[in-house]
């Protein structure tokens, strides 16, 4: 008996589908399917399927052709499936000629064609509405955020607002996108705006957003205070208006699969949180500026701040800081945040150099993500005993906003004004956190 192996995602499937399915059955004898699992998806970078792995284990089981369906949920599984199944021919569509090449030592691969004019990407476009977008600043990030765009669907990036002329026009030009001279105008324009500007402009910015019905995705630290934080998040409620908080790593894969190990116990009660993170910059930067919300709290807290709130919660006792100041800027701070069964630690410097790891300690064992931690990519689960040790690895793609983006966009479709991911509450906290430390509260300033 022949057998025959092909894998693919199958996400919304369509006649090409069914096609490369038929032509795989008529290879062989038996045929198996490879069915990619929600997780390895989102790992390589597919972050629009838009149909779960049972969804489509069911499809591909109605159309007739596969003898056997399987999960393929590693890189590499494709050999060892070859291996395990005794597979005579590995075939799949002639858009991935050559890539699979390397399987000729273990079986042989036949590339078929594909049928012209179909795909899922096409049908996702076509029966989704497209959110048209605006980005408020043309730097640094903002120059970042449109090419990771292009890995989302339903997302049309369309105009830019800048005060600063000039720069916006560059930015046009390097990017095909209207300039607008005035905000309002710029708002009438579009569905949803991002907000990659200086931080004391965010408030300002969200609010005229939501109150023109614009749903807002704003770069962190959305606020520099809680009170404002909950103004905003509760005209969005009022409007029914998605405004999320972008936080990259609260919504990378990586970061929330250890967030679901930690709270399913696996290593017991969580008892102490220590992240840390900096970047050496020159004087001369906004970061270092006092009259543009400059320093290490306000430049790095919110990514230590959003692991230790969603690890440990909103509701801490108290919180001391220790830093070390420069020109009005802290140019390195230690702070402690205190619960009632947890203590967490945050050190952050931006003219001081630390390590950049998280270690999450508990009453069985601990975490450690390594620096950089916050682009999680990798971390271990490790036991007094040793051999009950794991490491756990995943794909971070590009700069990782794609994945901030495509929560915002899945919300603004859906019509689901809340992320699970980092909620309203949460994003709260840490804006009071922060404000909390400029208003120079349980500080201790270091010589």
């Amino acid at each position: 008996m022949s057998k025959v192996i092909t894998y693919g995602t199958y996400d919304v499937l369509h006649q090409g589908h069914i096609n490369l399915l038929k032509r795989a059955k008529e290879l062989g004898d038996y045929l198996i399917v490879g069915v990619t699992s929600d997780r390895f998806d989102r790992e390589r970078g597919k972050l629009n399927v838009k149909n779960n792995v049972l969804e489509r284990v069911e499809a591909v089981r109605k159309t007739g052709y596969a003898d056997e369906i399987i999960i393929e949920d590693y890189v590499g599984q494709k050999i060892d499936d070859i291996q395990k199944y005794n597979i005579d021919i590995f075939t799949v569509g002639s858009d991935w000629v050559g890539k699979f090449d390397y399987l000729n030592e273990f079986c042989k691969v036949v590339y078929l064609p594909r049928t012209e004019g179909v795909s899922s990407t096409q049908i996702r476009n076509e029966s989704q509405q497209i959110v048209q977008l605006g980005v408020v600043g043309s730097g640094r990030i903002a120059n970042r955020f449109i090419p990771e765009a292009g890995f989302v669907n339903g997302i049309s990036i369309t105009a830019v607002y800048n005060p600063m002329r000039e720069d916006a026009l560059q930015f046009c030009e390097r990017f095909s996108v209207t300039n607008y001279d005035s905000y309002e105008g710029f708002l009438s324009a579009i569905d949803a705006v991002y907000i990659a500007s200086p931080h004391l402009t965010h408030y300002e910015y969200i609010k005229m957003a939501l109150m023109a019905g614009k749903h807002v995705l704003c770069e962190i630290p959305m606020v520099l205070s809680g009170e404002e934080a909950k103004e905003l998040y509760s005209l969005a409620e009022e409007k029914r208006l998605v405004l999320l908080e972008a936080s990259k790593t609260a919504f990378c894969p990586a970061w929330n699969h250890l967030l679901t190990l930690v709270k399913s116990g696996v290593i017991g009660e969580v008892v102490d949180v220590k992240a840390s993170l900096s970047k050496l910059v020159p004087n001369n930067v906004r970061e270092m500026d006092v009259n543009q919300a400059g320093g290490s709290v306000t430049e790095l807290a919110p990514f230590p701040l959003m692991a230790i709130v969603k690890l440990l919660g909103k509701d801490y006792l108290g919180m001391h800081f220790f830093s070390k100041m420069q020109d009005g800027v802290d140019i390195f701070t230690k702070g402690e945040i205190v619960y009632g069964n947890a203590v967490a630690s945050i050190t952050l410097g931006l003219g001081v150099k630390t390590e950049g790891n998280l270690v999450i300690s508990g009453t069985k064992g601990y975490v450690l993500v390594p620096s950089p931690w916050w682009l999680t990519n990798y971390f271990e689960v490790r036991y007094e005993d040793q051999n009950l040790n794991k490491k756990y690895f995943y794909t971070y793609q590009g700069d990782g906003l794609r994945y901030e983006i495509q929560e915002f966009v899945t919300m603004v479709l859906s019509g689901r004004t809340s992320s699970y991911k980092l909620n309203h509450n949460e994003s709260i906290t840490i804006a009071k956190i922060i404000g909390s430390y400029r208003d120079s509260n349980n500080t201790t300033y270091l010589k």
